[in-house]
C-alpha cells in the first residue's frame, strides 16, 4: 500500500495534513513538489483522480497566476497543465494519493476519506 503526499513544508495546511497522516499511522512517501515537480503524466493522473479541470487545482491567488494571464478563459487544458509544470507553486497543496484515489488536504481531514 503506497501513499504519497505532494507536500510543501512551508505550508501550514500541508504540514497539518502530513501530521494527520502520521497520527493515523500512515507513513507516506513525501514528494516536495516544488523541488521535484510531477511529470505531465503524473499531473494528468492526479487531475483525473480528483475529477478536476486544471484551473480548479491552481492557486489562483499566486502572483504568477495573474502575471502569466492564466485567468484567460480561452486557455485550454494543455496550456494550463504546462503552466503548472513550469510553475509548480501554482499547484494546490497538499495532495494525498492512495490506491488510485486522490484528495486535497483542504481541510486536512478531507484526506481521511481515501485512507
Amino acid at each position: 500500500m503506497s501513499i504519497k503526499i505532494y507536500h510543501n513544508p512551508r505550508c501550514s495546511k500541508s504540514r497539518q495534513t502530513l501530521q494527520l497522516l502520521e497520527d493515523n499511522n500512515v507513513k507516506p512517501e513525501i514528494i516536495e513538489y516544488l523541488k521535484t515537480p510531477p511529470s505531465r503524466e503524473e499531473l494528468e493522473q492526479v487531475l483525473d483522480m480528483l475529477n478536476l479541470e486544471p484551473r480548479k487545482l491552481m492557486r489562483t491567488k499566486e502572483k504568477e497566476y495573474k502575471e502569466l494571464g492564466l485567468d484567460n478563459p480561452s486557455l485550454n487544458r494543455d496550456k494550463l497543465i504546462t503552466a503548472m509544470l513550469e510553475n509548480p507553486k501554482l499547484i494546490e497543496r497538499p495532495i494525498v494519493i492512495k490506491d488510485g484515489k486522490a484528495a486535497i488536504g483542504r481541510p486536512p481531514e478531507q484526506v481521511l476519506e481515501i485512507l
